[in-house]
């Protein structure tokens, strides 16, 4: 059984994704990992081929920036990283510049990749979500954060990436997958107030660039305000090993009182209900689960 990874990256050093962390978290799972390396002006390349890993395949890609409408830009390049894929791999692992694998999750992440390669109907594996927010002792717990999503596909080129590469389809329709006991951690909300609002003005201009006008309006200022989240929760586990380095160099300070919550009459309730079932409802699946 042969597993692939794959991401794309573009401006990784200006935008400050802890990419290189990304990467490494996939290494040890992967048989090789193609790294497909945008158009970039900030040593983006220099800073892939630091990992001097025998296993990483760097491509090189020229974004299209025409494509700028929903985010739509991210699925292109996200099928060129796939398609360059051995086809000959049963599995690949799909992490995003900003996503970390826990070295805890590694046996459960291997168990199921070797208990449904001979099933066909299993399609990818389903990851649990845990989004940092503000700093590295926040989580967001609120239906803003997706819980689930797919990110180990067959390497079946039919499979193509979906909207703005949160999710995958093949032939049109949703995957069906697997649930794996395993746990994504998202950094892409922990930067310090001025690196964000660099990092959210460039991501909104990967869905609104070609409106300048709705553009200008989502557009942040000069620090980006990190009190609006609408509810957050302390983070007690323990970070990935690879994010360690990173977490230590941390600048900033952020408190928030988790006791504050800012939702509407309807999100109270379904809040409530989540917390106390672990059922949320109304929630919206990209993907088939099997039983």
């Amino acid at each position: 059984m042969k597993i692939s990874g794959f991401t794309f990256v573009r401006n990784a050093v200006k935008y400050d994704y802890p990419v290189l962390e990304a990467i490494r978290s996939i290494l040890p799972l992967c048989d090789e990992v193609v790294v497909s390396v945008g158009d970039s002006t900030d040593g983006t390349l220099e800073l892939i081929q630091s990992i001097n890993s025998p296993k990483i395949r760097i491509t090189h890609s020229v974004w299209d920036d025409s494509l700028k409408e929903g985010g739509r830009i991210l699925a292109i390049e996200t099928d060129k990283a796939f398609d360059e894929v051995d086809p000959a791999s049963t599995w690949a692992i799909y992490i995003q510049a900003d996503e970390v694998l826990h070295e805890d999750d590694y046996p459960a992440i291997r168990a199921a990749m070797e208990q449904h390669a001979g099933n066909p109907q299993v399609e990818g594996l389903l990851f649990k979500y845990r989004h940092f927010f503000g700093s590295y002792d926040y989580v967001g717990d609120s239906r803003t954060w997706y819980k689930n999503e797919i990110r180990i596909i067959r390497a079946d080129k039919n499979i193509r990436s979906y909207r703005d590469a949160q999710g995958f389809r093949k032939e049109g329709r949703k995957l069906r997958v697997k649930r794996v006991d395993a746990t994504v951690s998202h950094y892409g909300w922990v930067k310090s107030p001025e690196k964000q609002a660099v990092k959210v003005n460039n991501a909104r201009s990967l869905y609104y660039g070609n409106d300048k006008e709705k553009y200008e309006k989502r557009k942040v200022g000069e620090a980006f305000d990190y009190s609006v989240v609408d509810s957050l929760e302390r983070f007690t586990g323990r970070h990935p090993q690879f994010m360690q380095e990173r977490i230590a160099r941390i600048n900033w300070q952020f408190e928030h009182d988790i006791s504050r919550k800012r939702f509407g009459f309807k999100d109270r309730i379904l809040y409530w209900v989540e917390k106390r079932t672990g059922w949320r409802p109304f929630d919206y699946r990209n993907y088939e689960i099997l039983r």
